[in-house]
């Protein structure tokens, strides 16, 4: 069982409004409630305030963490899209009804009931003004570990704000869409926070601000599963055509379908270990391409890449 609970906040009562929130929040859930192949993914709640109506109190909001959180699930996440404010080492998520005393739900407080959870694995995604105060609170700044399980994805440094784009978008929320359309996928098309990590600090430029990252994990469970641009069974093939995995792989005119006679055994092979090169699995040996290393009969050879994915495959874990 996965859930999800998606915030966003444009409209405020005392505080200047936003206008990327909510449109955040309506193009990241469908990509939370189903994976590229239109299968189940998280159950999804959407909790939005916009020009079009809505309004998160500070009690909605407690109550829909609290729900979240509450019942036993295999994975939860909870993304917020809102304004930010520093709290003494760390960082209030400001709500509709926020006021210069109360201006919002403080992640310690979400963070004591996350200790809490029975949850096995919870991601909490945070694009909002110093959301990297997330990862300082005092609980965690003395040294304690954050429970197992736990990960924190935040938009900026705990001193930055988060920006928004001209066409009414959150950026950081932004390239989190890329990344959970494919662009953080691995080559099994998983899509894991860490990965999404990697994604999301490769598309920051140095002057821009900073998203952080923090976590207390023994496994990554998948925030969405996309295509993979290779398929499961070639990559369980890698230990049958490379039965070493420091082995050449011998290739020659037969395997390319522009030459005669015809070799459709080899023909077929040959097509799935160019999708292997494209993806730097595999790579041709003394030649740029693999369509000379066939022609030239040079062969082609695992990389890196490629002998992790044959451990895999050898231990039956593809």
């Amino acid at each position: 069982m996965k859930r999800a609970l998606l915030v966003g906040i444009d409209s405020y009562d005392q505080i200047e409004d936003l206008e990327g929130c909510v449109n955040d929040v309506q193009a990241l859930s469908p990509l939370f409630h189903r994976d590229d192949d239109a299968a189940p993914n998280f159950e999804t709640v959407t909790l939005t305030a916009g020009a079009d109506g809505g309004y998160v109190s500070r009690d909605d909001l407690v109550k829909a963490v609290g729900h979240l959180l509450s019942s036993p699930a295999d994975q939860a996440v909870l993304y917020f899209a809102g304004h930010g404010e520093e709290a003494d080492e760390d960082v209030t998520l400001m709500t509709s009804d926020a006021t210069e005393y109360t201006p919002g739900l403080r992640f310690t407080e979400i963070l004591s009931r996350i200790e809490g959870s029975p949850v096995q694995q919870i991601v909490v995604i945070l694009d909002c003004c110093f959301s990297g105060g997330a990862g300082r609170v005092p609980m965690i700044a003395r040294g304690a570990a954050i429970r197992q399980g736990l990960s924190m994805l935040t938009s900026s440094r705990v001193s930055e704000t988060s920006a928004e784009t001209a066409e009414g978008r959150g950026q950081f929320s932004t390239y989190l869409e890329g990344a959970l359309e494919g662009g953080a996928a691995e080559i099994t098309g998983e899509v894991t926070v860490a990965g999404a990590y990697a994604y999301l600090s490769e598309a920051f430029g140095a002057w821009e601000q900073r998203p952080t990252f923090k976590a207390n994990l023994d496994s990554l469970k998948p925030l969405r599963r996309c295509t993979p641009p290779v398929s499961p069974s070639t990559l369980r093939e890698l230990s049958n055509w490379f039965p070493d995995p420091f082995d050449v792989y011998p290739l020659d005119p037969s395997y390319e379908d522009t030459e005669e006679p015809r070799n459709e055994t080899n023909e077929a092979i040959f097509k799935q270990l160019q999708k292997c090169s494209h993806v730097k699995l595999v790579e041709p040996v003394g030649e740029e391409h693999m369509y000379w290393a066939a022609m030239n009969r040079t062969g082609c050879r695992l990389t890196p890449l490629g002998r992790r994915y044959h451990r895999l495959a050898s231990q039956a874990r593809l």
